[in-house]
């Protein structure tokens, strides 16, 4: 008798853990923007994923976890800002939100979260993604200045054309794919840094990074000036350079190298103190 009490007790436990946890609420917001607008999500825990709405409209639908969250949101002229407000109580599980936003293509954009994920796709206004563990990804962009800022997470690129890209990583990985532009930066601490395509035409792409690995897979008629520099770490190219005659360094087989292949259409230099740098052929 005694042990059918005791699971008895258990049992109802349980069902009261399950009511809790799976308490949600959806809400939606919709404004009515001029060209140009400007909007921005502040989520402390949870995803955000932005992408072109149609006409003139910013459509946000939000699902919060729990009641230890709330949502402040605000429209002066054609900026909009909602931002998730923790309460008492409130913790990376139950004060997580789930963001999906429609805003006009031309709309200039900033999210956040810690955990993420961040997502933006196909739009041509400004971007800037913020992010402490979320993994960031930006693909099917042009036209647009995209600025990226990451401690651990992972960052990825996908085509992005003519764009104004800087992206800064503590040790998250950095991923460029057919992304080029007039600027691609990208200063890493420690994180590997790949970038995969042609360097476009007459763009500047720095790839920098303190300890971490630096790859660049290009297409062998590609054409671009190259400085690539490892204090301690291997370097390695796959290309026939034309050697350069006024260079600013000795090259040091093994350590740097300097020099153009095809008509120099663009400016690169791959940057690590200990790290390994890979210039390779597609």
């Amino acid at each position: 008798m005694v042990t059918r009490q005791r699971v008895g007790k258990v049992t109802v436990i349980l069902v009261t853990c399950v009511v809790v946890a799976t308490a949600s609420e959806r809400k939606e917001f919709k404004y009515t923007v001029g060209p140009g607008a400007s909007v921005t999500i502040n989520n402390q825990f949870g995803p955000v994923s932005v992408k072109p709405s149609n006409g003139n409209q910013v459509i946000v639908t939000a699902i919060l976890q729990s009641n230890k969250v709330e949502i402040d949101d605000s429209k002066i002229g054609d900026r909009v800002e909602l931002k998730s407000h923790l309460l008492p109580g409130a913790s990376p599980d139950n004060a997580r939100v789930e963001y999906e936003v429609l805003v006009p293509a031309d709309a200039s954009v900033s999210i956040h979260s810690t955990n993420g994920p961040l997502r933006a796709e196909q739009l041509h206004g400004d971007l800037t993604l913020e992010g402490d563990t979320a993994t960031m990804e930006v693909h099917d962009v042009s036209d647009s200045h995209v600025h990226v800022n990451s401690l651990t997470g992972p960052v990825t690129l996908t085509n992005i054309h003519n764009g104004h890209v800087e992206i800064s990583s503590v040790s998250g990985e950095v991923v460029l794919n057919s992304v080029s532009g007039p600027l691609v930066a990208v200063t890493s601490t420690r994180g590997k840094i790949q970038y995969v395509g042609d360097f476009g035409t007459g763009g500047e792409y720095k790839l920098t990074s303190h300890t971490g690995d630096i790859e660049a897979i290009i297409p062998a008629d590609a054409s671009f000036d190259v400085i690539a520099k490892s204090m301690r770490g291997d370097v390695q190219n796959d290309f026939p350079l034309q050697p350069k005659h006024h260079l600013t360094f000795v090259p040091e087989k093994g350590r740097s190298f300097g020099g153009t292949a095809g008509k120099a259409a663009s400016s690169v230099l791959l940057r690590t103190l200990s790290g390994k740098i890979r210039l390779k052929k597609r």
